[in-house]
């Protein structure tokens, strides 16, 4: 049997504990990627302490989940969380239970856990394994499968089964026949979980390393039509054309590549996204091909729909509509100077890359390669403009709103929004009007056309 290599500082907190007539264990996603040989130093602790009794023996603590019977201790520098052994009442709204009650023993608080894998703990007074419930074979198996009856513990709390497909995505591991099942039946619990919940789990399932199993998973269970119709609804919409793949596995090829080329999380959600906006903007012509016009935006405002409803940042909303609504930009070597300006300008300096990215992930999705001699030139001739260093934003203008009020061309309003923006279109086109004399003229003639 193997035993979780304790460093020096770990066996000095728990001597803590043995010195005071408690014990204490690793529990968790700590024990499993060390058995899975991952790294993983996100320590999770257990203990027949008591709250009470844990913050008696040491002077630095954090009422973290106390009413659960959570504390954080601050040891030698760092923040170790410490929950005692618990068993749960009822579970009333498929989330949280009605009472948490506290126990002397470690089998009754690794039964009340999720899937198997999460059960395995670690003593930390030698590193023994404690594996009451078939982990090790279960990790073995590559598999996720609920401790008992996969129906009680998805009832209990249903962010369980978006846990599952998480762990799959995260392990590349199967679900379990009968834990599977269960999910089946009972998807529709998701409903009671909290959007910032279901947030955090399915991000993290996105952005994972094997991404498709999981989305797979959240598909056959029923999961992905409560959580992401618009997603869901792109299984089996024929595109024609180029696309060989039906839009869902075009979607998820687009990830895939996005994963396999390490583009940043807005990318990977882009891409998954970028093109839900045809399932309503398909039309088809006489030559019976397809054509979805405006599929960008519609794509756009959908996601924007997707990230209220999952209560995302402002920025990560902002950032992943943005790039979807400019996905579908057609460069040519027959572009002007001023089209390039103009393009930096719409999409943004610090999207021009993400934009970039995508465009790659979305060509290998179709193709499985990329033609990236159009995409080098188009990256060099905006090199080349940021060398020129030719107004492109409004914060490169010779002149600001300011100027305005203090040559009395016009007061504060969003009148002076306007003109500035008339201005930078303008400059745009020819960059040697970027002076300051021919600005403050020019604002002149617009304060009276406007």
């Amino acid at each position: 049997m193997k035993r979780y290599p304790l460093s020096d500082k770990l066996k000095e907190f728990g001597r803590e504990f043995t010195k005071n007539g408690f014990s204490l264990y690793l529990v968790g996603g700590s024990v499993r990627d060390f058995l899975l040989k991952k790294e993983n130093h996100d320590f999770d602790f257990t203990t027949d302490a008591e709250p009470d009794d844990v913050k008696r023996i040491f002077r630095r603590t954090i009422d973290t989940g106390i009413k659960h019977g959570t504390v954080t201790v601050l040891f030698k520098g760092d923040m170790y969380e410490v929950t005692t052994f618990r068993t749960e009442g009822e579970y009333k709204d498929s989330r949280h239970p009605e009472s948490v009650s506290f126990v002397k023993n470690l089998d009754e608080d690794l039964k009340r856990r999720d899937f198997t894998i999460n059960a395995l703990a670690a003593s930390i007074e030698d590193g023994r394994i404690i594996d009451n419930h078939e982990g090790l074979k279960d990790l073995k198996k590559k598999r996720i499968r609920a401790i008992g009856d996969p129906k009680e513990r998805f009832k209990e709390d249903a962010l369980r089964m978006m846990r599952a497909c998480r762990f799959s995505a995260k392990l590349s591991f199967d679900i379990e026949e009968e834990t599977l099942n269960a999910i089946k039946d009972l998807h529709e619990n998701i409903r009671a979980v909290s959007a910032e919940r279901i947030k955090e789990e399915l991000f993290a399932l996105i952005l994972s390393s094997d991404p498709i199993r999981g989305l797979e998973y959240m598909r056959i269970t029923g999961l992905m039509d409560v959580l992401l119709p618009e997603l869901s609804a792109t299984y089996g919409f024929c595109q024609g054309g180029m696309h060989k793949l039906d839009l869902y596995h075009h979607l998820l090829a687009s990830l895939y590549y996005a994963k396999e080329n390490e583009h940043n999380p807005y990318v990977r959600l882009s891409a998954l996204f970028h093109d839900i906006g045809k399932i309503s903007t398909r039309e088809e012509s006489d030559d019976r091909e397809y054509s979805f016009y405006g599929h960008e935006e519609v794509g756009a405002r959908l996601y924007e729909d997707i990230a209220d409803r999952l209560k995302t940042s402002n920025e990560e909303k902002f950032r992943v509509s943005h790039l979807i609504r400019n996905h579908m930009f057609s460069y040519s070597s027959s572009w002007s100077d001023a089209a390039v300006r103009r393009f930096i300008k719409r999409v943004g300096k610090e999207n021009i890359n993400d934009l970039i990215d995508l465009r790659v992930d979305d060509a290998e999705a179709i193709s499985g390669k990329v033609n990236s001699q159009g995409l080098l030139e188009l990256m060099d001739r905006i090199k080349d403009e940021y060398e020129k260093e030719n107004a492109i934003s409004l914060k490169d203008l010779k002149i600001n709103g300011d100027d305005l009020i203090k040559e009395k061309i016009i007061k504060p309003s969003k009148k002076m929004g306007e003109i500035l923006n008339r201005l930078l279109d303008e400059v745009i086109e020819y960059p040697e009007r970027n002076e300051r004399e021919y600005l403050l003229a020019r604002s002149r003639e617009l304060v009276q056309e406007i």
